[in-house]
């Protein structure tokens, strides 16, 4: 005899949300709504609201081998060069000068003035 589950089929969990942890978050806000023209409330926990015009059904992810633990952020940007110039005009630093993956877009890395570590993405 065959029992039906009273649970549904699990599903794969989607990323629902996201945080930038400093030391100095005023600063922090200053950079990111500088850099990616993002509305950054004020207040303790400063809310970003969603992008505009991501990837649906929504972002994907992957797992990679590095030298330390970490989450990177990929946000995609407009125009790469003009990203990376501004990002270090803001107190930002180029750690990785833009490569194109095969098959896929262009990408390059910076930290933020905190050190976080951001991937920009030119589709």
């Amino acid at each position: 005899m065959h029992r039906e589950s009273a649970e549904p089929p699990d599903w794969p969990r989607p990323l629902v949300h996201w945080e930038i942890r400093g030391r100095e978050p005023e600063r922090l806000r200053a950079f990111y709504a500088a850099l990616f023209n993002w509305a950054i409330d004020d207040g303790p926990v400063m809310a970003i609201p969603p992008g505009l015009g991501g990837p649906e059904p929504g972002p994907g992810g992957h797992i990679a081998r590095g030298s330390a633990p970490g989450v990177v952020l990929y946000i995609q940007v407009r125009d790469l060069r003009a990203s990376l110039a501004k990002a270090a005009e803001l107190g930002g630093a180029i750690v990785r000068e833009p490569f194109d993956v095969p098959g896929g877009p262009t990408i390059a890395r910076i930290t933020d003035p905190e050190g976080n570590v951001v991937a920009l993405v030119q589709q």
